[in-house]
Order: structure tokens, then sequence, then C-alpha cells
């Protein structure tokens, strides 16, 4: 006795298919982003400012003044942490004073703008962090423990939900990311911190960085799909 189309008996499961596109689509993203990244890090903005820098200055002029800036280690692990509100750059953002780490830097900054005007959106995304972690860990171990006890359909259907939970995030993240690189964008333009040609890197740099919260989305969607053209009826071969 198999299971059909489950991925572990006796037949093909054409829904790989759809993990190998999100796969592409991500790798696609993060090549798209690394290649622009690395061009418009060597071209240095005409105020030698650099991303800590010019994040402390748009901080100051949005008005924001309980907001720190911190160094953090990696590269582009840039984030603004709402909670303790800090804004953490990267090596390659923090003391560089590239257009490309400026526009990274205008980005976190938009980020905390979003969060000192209460934006609506970052809020939602914000309360979903607990619930998309527990989706994120549990969704899939308990679609493969309900598998391996007879196909239950209750956990199994449990576990689709709780994943749900963590695509659900990735798909409200978008408009975040979005509306954080049309503020950082806004905001670099009306400070006079950049010239036109390098407003235009800079958003060039932003559109790329966008694409990787793009294809995160369609990947979990994906997955999501897969789960439930395979899991989601009782449809056992015997």
């Amino acid at each position: 006795m198999g299971y059909y189309g489950y991925g572990f008996g006796y037949y093909f499961d054409p829904t790989y298919f759809l993990v190998l596109i999100g796969a592409v689509l991500c790798i696609w993203a993060q090549a798209r982003v690394t290649s622009t990244y690395s061009k418009y890090s060597r071209v240095l903005s005409r105020t030698g400012m650099t991303g800590a820098q010019a994040a402390q200055r748009i901080l100051q002029l949005s008005g924001i003044y309980d907001v720190r800036i911190e160094h953090v280690a990696g590269n582009l692990t840039d984030h603004y942490d709402p909670a303790n509100k800090v804004l953490r750059l990267s090596d390659s953002v923090y003391g560089s004073p590239s257009v490309a780490a400026i526009g990274v830097a205008a980005h976190e900054c938009g980020h905390a703008v979003q969060h000192d005007k209460g934006y609506a959106p970052l809020k939602f995304r914000s309360a979903l962090v607990p619930v998309a972690n527990i989706g994120s860990k549990a969704g899939i171990p308990l679609i493969i423990l309900g598998a391996i006890l007879g196909m239950n359909q209750t956990l199994i259907h449990i576990g689709i939900w709780v994943f749900a939970l963590a695509v659900l995030f990735q798909v409200v993240t978008l408009p975040v990311e979005f509306n954080a690189s049309g503020r950082a964008l806004a905001m670099l333009g009306d400070y006079g911190m950049l010239d036109r040609e390098e407003t235009n890197g800079c958003r060039k740099v932003l559109r790329a960085a966008a694409l990787t919260y793009v294809a995160a989305a369609a990947s979990a969607i994906l997955q999501l799909l897969r789960l439930v053209l395979l899991f989601g009826n009782d449809r056992r071969r015997d």
C-alpha cells in the first residue's frame, strides 16, 4: 500500500516544481541585490557622509531623537528593531560613504519613521512576529507527524494553518518594505542628501532589495500551495 503524490510513496510528486520555482526566484533575487549593491557601493556620495551619519541626520530632520544607531556585524544585516528603538547598520553600511550604504541606511530610517507615525502595516507585522515564528518552526513538523500517524488529518490541517501564519507574515512584509523604501527616497531628496543621479542609483539598490522580499513571499506561497495540494484532502490510494 502506497500514498499517491505525497513524495514518499511510489509515485512522482509533480508539486516539487513549486519548490523549485520558489528556490530559483530566491536565488535570482539574491544575486540581483548582491550585484546591484556591489555596483553602487563603489559610487561615493558627493556629501561624503557615511551610512551611520546619514541615518543620524535623517532621524534628526524627521524629529526622531529616541532611536539609537548601532553597528552590527555581517553584510547587509541592517534592520530596525521597533521593540528597543534601535537602528542597526551592518559592516558594509555603517562606515561607508557610498550611495548604496546611504540608501540602505535611509531605508531603515524609513522603518523608524513608520514606527514613529504608527504605520498600521508595520504594527500588524510586529504583532504577527510571535505566531509567524511558531508557524515557520512548527508547521512542517506537525504535518510530518500527522503523516507518520496514519495520515492524521487533524494534525495535518493544524500544521497547514500554522504554516499559513508564517506565509501571511511574508505577505504583510511587502507593503512595509515598499513603503519604507518610498519614504527613504523622499527623505533623501527632501533633505538634499543626494543629487538626482545619486538618487537614481539609490532607487535601483532599494528596488533590487525589494525583490528579495517579493521572492521570499512568492516562495512561501508556493510552498503553502504545495502543502495544500499534497495534504489538504485525505487522498489515500490502497
